[in-house]
Order: C-alpha cells, then sequence, then structure tokens
C-alpha cells in the first residue's frame, strides 16, 4: 500500500516550467545593467583623474614660481648682506682710532641684525605663501572630490 500512496503522491506533483526566454531576459538586463555601471564608473574615474592631472600641473607649476621668487629674494638677501659688509670693511680700514673701530663695528652688529631679522619676516611671508599657493590646487581638488562621494 505504501507504494501506491507513494506513486499518486508523485503524480499529483506539479514542478514549475521552466520558461528559457524569461531567464534569458533577465540575465540580458542583469549583464546590460552591470555595463552601464561599469561605463559610469569609468566615466567618473576618468573625470578624476582628469581633474587630478589639472591639478598636480597647476601644483608643479605654482612651485616653479614659487621656486623662482624664493631663489630671486635669497639672490638679494645675499646681495645686501654682502654689500653691506664690504662697506664695514671699508669704513673700519679708514677708521683713526680704536673707539671709532668699536663705534663702527657696535652700529654695523646692530644694523647686521636689524636687517637678519627684517629678511627673515620676509622669507617667512614668502614661504606661508607659497605653501598656500603650492597646496591650493590639491586641497581644492581634495574638497571637490569629497564632496562628490558624499553626494554619491
Amino acid at each position: 500500500m505504501s507504494r501506491t500512496k507513494t506513486a499518486e503522491t508523485i503524480e499529483n506533483v506539479e514542478f514549475p516550467s521552466f520558461d528559457a526566454s524569461k531567464a534569458t531576459d533577465q540575465i540580458r538586463a542583469f549583464a546590460e545593467k552591470g555595463v552601464e555601471q561599469s561605463k559610469e564608473a569609468y566615466a567618473k574615474l576618468k573625470t578624476g583623474a582628469e581633474e587630478t592631472q589639472k591639478a598636480l600641473e597647476s601644483t608643479f607649476e605654482t612651485a616653479k614660481t614659487v621656486s623662482n621668487d624664493l631663489s630671486l629674494k635669497t639672490i638679494a638677501a645675499l646681495r645686501a648682506n654682502t654689500e653691506a659688509g664690504f662697506s664695514h670693511f671699508e669704513a673700519l680700514i679708514g677708521a683713526k682710532s680704536l673707539s671709532e673701530v668699536v663705534e663702527l663695528q657696535t652700529a654695523f652688529l646692530r644694523k647686521h641684525v636689524e636687517m637678519a631679522v627684517e629678511q627673515a619676516k620676509d622669507f617667512q611671508t614668502v614661504t606661508s605663501k607659497a605653501a598656500e599657493d603650492v597646496s591650493k590646487p590639491m586641497k581644492t581638488a581634495f574638497e571637490k572630490a569629497m564632496k562628490e562621494i558624499k553626494a554619491a
């Protein structure tokens, strides 16, 4: 009896039919969606790479300009220090007494310290501006990328 019951149960069971056209359509839709997402990801990556390249080019150009400015500032400071040194040496040669030498030396040292402080301030200003100018393109690109990431 158990065999007939099993045969009846198997005969009454219906298996869902497999429609190959529906499966093909679903696979095609899935593949098309994957291709579209890949194209979008590539476009974003390409745009990001182009923006990064522009930012780097701008940074390098700014660094070159700033480097030239610093070099010129350094040459000007060296020239001023050298001229002051030669002028002081000429004044010392013309001194007629030891007290005049001490007076010239004291005045020279005071002037030299003041000039060094002024040059240090100038260099600090130029280097601060240089650091800001050099980092600005990359900072801007980074901020833009972060906004795009947050928006996505």
